[in-house]
């Protein structure tokens, strides 16, 4: 496995353990805001695959 993608997955992991934690917390202590929690957990989802796309397409047009 490539090194980029080692580092991807490491700060990945970090990155849902922490958006997951907010989203939890906002549900834990808000009452009737459900909503807001929705943003962290979309965000735990979006910021690890548009990284790992971005960081793809680099090294693919690099190697050309």
């Amino acid at each position: 496995m490539a090194l980029w993608k080692r580092f991807w997955l490491l700060l990945s992991a970090i990155w849902i353990l922490v958006c997951l934690l907010n989203a939890f917390t906002i549900l834990a202590f808000s009452e009737g805001e459900a909503a807001k929690a929705l943003q962290p957990a979309l965000l735990a989802v979006a910021g690890p695959a548009i990284a790992y796309a971005a960081l793809w397409a680099y090294f693919r047009l690099r190697a050309r």
